[in-house]
């Protein structure tokens, strides 16, 4: 008998006192995928549909972030965003790195902004995808992120928050997120990491604007136009502020661009990340 591995397990780095679990996938330009902070998220969970047809044209690295997946640190451990761009420091140096474009979705959006803003010179090029990094007042749908309480209704209801299009919600899927929120110790870490009062979540992702004026990168902002959890207005401010930017907003979308508008997204990620030989 064969022992089946779950995709979402890939390479494992130890990095101080840490192990990464993270995916190294293709040849060429480096890009970094920062997931999301969604209740039983893994990096395979967030970029599976985006993962092989990146890595089909650039090496593509996407490690669960500390708190989440199957990377492992020690409980007491503080997590905000010095840690997770420590992170993301030590394993570009632990694979010799030097310089990475960075996709960052949602939570990993603010970690994208934090890494490029603390560290310019590693940061070619920013895709930031429905992402915090400024203060706003916390949606109706991030507190439900953040507040989630496992139960198969509980996910269900969090699925259609997630999504516009609820055709792409069905009992599989919610009970499969369902079941990655209660392995092992994955809902005592993820309670720990956004507590009430959860305005304080959104404030701890923010940068100030002035730190956003000073980005060198081109900036690729992508937004659902119907996202509950981070609303448009944050990318149309983070347009405003950030030199180099533009911004995409799909029509009918919520806040699963990646999943609901899968082949436009990565044609974008592919024409403003990698380069189309001469």
């Amino acid at each position: 008998m064969t022992t089946r591995t779950s995709p979402e397990i890939a390479n494992s780095l130890r990095i101080g006192d840490c192990t990464i679990n993270y995916h190294d996938q293709g040849k060429g330009e480096p890009i970094l995928l920062i997931h999301g902070s969604g209740p039983g998220v893994t990096a395979w969970a967030n970029w599976r549909g985006v993962i092989p047809e990146l890595s089909a044209r650039a090496r593509v690295i996407a490690p669960d972030m500390l708190g989440f997946g199957y990377t492992q640190c020690p409980g007491e451990r503080r997590l905000d965003p010095e840690a997770w761009v420590k992170q993301l420091t030590g394993l570009l140096d632990a694979l010799d790195i030097a310089s990475v474009s960075v996709v960052g979705n949602s939570f990993g959006g603010a970690i994208a902004l934090a890494l490029a803003q603390r560290h310019p010179q590693r940061v070619k090029r920013l895709v930031l995808m429905g992402s915090a990094g400024l203060s706003f007042p916390i949606t109706e749908g991030l507190e439900k992120v953040w507040g989630y309480q496992p139960s198969l209704q509980a996910m269900g209801e969090l699925m259609g928050v997630f999504a516009y299009d609820h055709s792409l919600i069905n009992d599989d899927l919610v009970r499969m997120r369902y079941e990655a929120s209660i392995r092992d110790d994955v809902q005592t870490r993820f309670a720990r990491l956004f507590p009430a009062p959860r305005q304080q979540g959104v404030e701890m992702l923010a940068l100030p604007e002035d730190a956003l004026r000073d980005l060198p990168q081109q900036t690729l902002l992508i937004h659902g136009r119907d996202d509950q959890v981070i609303p448009l207005e944050v990318s149309e401010r983070m347009l405003r502020l950030i030199p180099h930017a533009q911004l995409h907003v799909f029509g009918e979308c919520g806040h699963w661009v990646q999943i609901e508008r899968a082949g436009e997204f990565i044609r974008l990620l592919m024409d403003f990340l990698i380069k189309t030989p001469e």
